[in-house]
């Protein structure tokens, strides 16, 4: 049985900055607490605020380094920063393995800054099913920018470019990224790309290589849209974060001039009701497979009866009908 949750409270106390407040506002995403659309009623009025940046890239090219020097260069002017860093699950638990917070370090102790690892537990995209409501959570809590660190990148795993207002791809010299940037697609999804470790042989090759691709792939953009920028970092060293920063808050600029920055969040919000409600579509049935309906549609497909087409259409009638 869950314990009674004192939404007011916990609102009020993330809003205030208190970071015990809003880890537990969290906990309720996570575990789909019965009290999360209270929750979610209550900080509807406080959100549209926040900076969403969607880190994502092959494992290895310093994802991690890199989210913790930006964060660093957020704070130095002032802006609260929040992180969520969605690790891999536990094999054992289901929970995060928490690789991100042991590499930021730097900014445990920093009131300004708050960071979560959230676990993917299996979802296919790299990124937890609660990370939306993660974010509006972190959003009205007063975050002024989010940055989005996923799992690793992969032709299942653009997920991130959905939830972010501008999605940053980094890579790395002599990891085959070009290859790998072609064929997970992530040229459609990216806004910067970010050559790290770009002390290491082959990095201008590297952003020849994206450069290139980049080209290739702008024929078809409209007149005024943005065009992909490649910036090299050594992010471990604190080298090209600066421009990296300011290329990222050009795309940011550009995205609310244009509209593309409303679009996206529209688009955002659309994904986020279409997930809550084939959740509840799930649940109920779920519900029907401890009775007798989804069991005896399975039988009927079995014994030829009817075929899985028509069986869903009568399950789908009786979910719609209830």
């Amino acid at each position: 049985m869950s314990r009674p949750v004192d939404v007011p409270a916990l609102v009020g106390g993330a809003r205030a900055g208190s970071p015990r407040a809003l880890a537990r506002l969290l906990s309720l995403v996570e575990d789909a607490h019965p009290a999360l659309r209270e929750v979610m009623a209550a900080l509807a009025p406080y959100g549209g605020r926040a900076w969403v940046v969607g880190l994502t890239g092959s494992p290895g090219v310093g994802k991690s380094t890199t989210t913790s020097a930006l964060v660093g260069a957020l704070r130095a002017e002032d802006l609260r920063v929040g992180v969520l860093a969605v690790d891999p699950s536990s094999p054992f638990s289901g929970g995060a393995l928490l690789g991100d917070r042991i590499r930021m370090q730097d900014h445990a102790t920093d009131p300004g800054v708050f960071i979560r690892s959230m676990a993917t537990r299996g979802h296919l995209g790299g990124l937890s099913w609660a990370t939306p409501q993660a974010l509006r959570v972190m959003d009205a809590a007063g975050c002024d920018v989010v940055l989005v660190e996923t799992v690793g990148v992969g032709q299942s795993e653009v997920e991130v470019a959905s939830l972010a207002d501008t999605t940053l791809v980094l890579l790395a010299p002599g990891m085959g990224d070009g290859i790998q940037a072609a064929k997970a697609g992530i040229l459609e999804i990216g806004d910067v790309f970010c050559v790290n470790k770009a002390d290491r042989d082959g990095a201008d090759a590297t952003v020849r290589d994206i450069e290139h691709m980049v080209r290739l792939g702008g024929d078809g953009r409209a007149p005024g849209a943005w065009r992909p920028t490649v910036v090299k970092t050594v992010a471990a060293k604190n080298e090209g974060v600066a421009e990296l920063l300011a290329t990222l808050r050009s795309h940011h600029t550009w995205a609310a001039s244009s509209g593309e920055l409303d679009r996206r969040r529209r688009r955002r919000a659309a994904g986020e009701i279409e997930a809550i409600t084939v959740t509840a579509l799930r649940q109920r049935i779920g519900d029907l497979t401890t009775g007798h309906g989804l069991e005896d549609l399975a039988a009927d497909v079995v014994a030829g009866r009817t075929d899985p087409w028509a069986a869903s259409d009568r399950l789908l009638a009786h979910l719609t009908a209830g």
